[in-house]
């Protein structure tokens, strides 16, 4: 039988990748928006969902969001002056503003670009959160503990999956049965994955989503720093971490939330306003 010829081998190396071209473009967004608009805002998010973000960037349709690498970033934000003769008052105050706002860029963090109030856009973000589903190496927020007995909630289909997750079930009659207490978890203690699948599926969120503004630079009142966060970058590793107030020592430490992976720090793309996103994992 001749072989045909739509079954070709794709080799994935050949397949396109978004280099310095889009970082290029993503450089020149950032210009772009710092001259049209009036005030810049760092923020960081606890408890990182791509759906959430979505929701907040919906609602500041009229603003644009960055959120990706840092040194990305940082060059877009980096002022140059060919002629250093021609720097004015107004220029110089600029470039130190924008020089302290790239100085707090550590760990993952994004930019928003407003010609909106800085009493507003504190207003909003102070009052805005969203509970969500926890993950794994989420510290739980209280104990849960289920007794014996049926669990009607739940289809006798799910019942083997309920079971490989670690909880002491069986079919009773088709019914998914709880033949003894079963803690999920306790307060104060990390979620193991599975874990963090049972609380998903008994409907019981832990977690916050929260858009935290850490500092800002308005055309009006130059830089300024909103909310402190305890992390910084130390020589050797060029990564963030959190000093402890008790012993002085230091220890790795996610700068959005306890759940979240370490690799979304160098995260490749920043997220624009046009852009579309992925839905969330969980």
């Amino acid at each position: 039988m001749p072989k045909s010829k739509r079954d070709k081998k794709v080799s994935l190396t050949k397949t396109d990748r978004k280099g310095l071209s889009n970082k290029q473009q993503i450089i020149e967004d950032i210009q772009q928006c710092r001259e049209q608009y009036d005030n810049i805002f760092l923020f960081s998010v606890q408890n990182m969902r791509n759906s959430k973000l979505k929701d907040v960037r919906t609602e500041w349709k009229n603003s644009r969001f960055f959120f990706g690498k840092n040194r990305v970033m940082q060059l877009g934000l980096k002022l140059i002056n060919d002629d250093e003769n021609d720097q004015n008052d107004e220029s110089i105050r600029l470039e130190k503003g924008m020089e302290r706002l790239r100085g707090k860029m550590i760990g993952q963090c994004g930019l928003l670009f407003t010609s909106e109030s800085k009493k507003s856009v504190l207003e909003w973000f102070d009052s805005y959160q969203a509970e969500e589903f926890a993950r794994g190496g989420f510290r739980a927020t209280k104990t849960v503990k289920l007794k014996p007995g049926p669990l009607k909630d739940f289809s006798h289909a799910i019942e083997p999956h309920l079971r490989s997750l670690g909880m002491p079930t069986k079919l009773d009659r088709g019914i998914v049965t709880l033949y003894k207490e079963y803690t999920v978890c306790e307060k104060g203690k990390l979620l193991t994955p599975e874990q963090a699948r049972i609380l998903k599926l008994l409907g019981k969120p832990m977690a916050t989503f929260k858009v935290i503004i850490n500092c800002c630079y308005t055309k009006k009142d130059g830089f300024e720093v909103i909310n402190k966060r305890d992390i910084e970058v130390t020589k050797k590793t060029k990564k963030p971490v959190k000093v402890s107030d008790s012993k002085g020592k230091k220890k790795s430490e996610d700068a959005m939330s306890e759940d979240e992976d370490d690799d979304e720090e160098e995260d490749d793309e920043a997220m624009e306003q046009d852009d579309d996103e992925d839905a969330d994992d969980e």
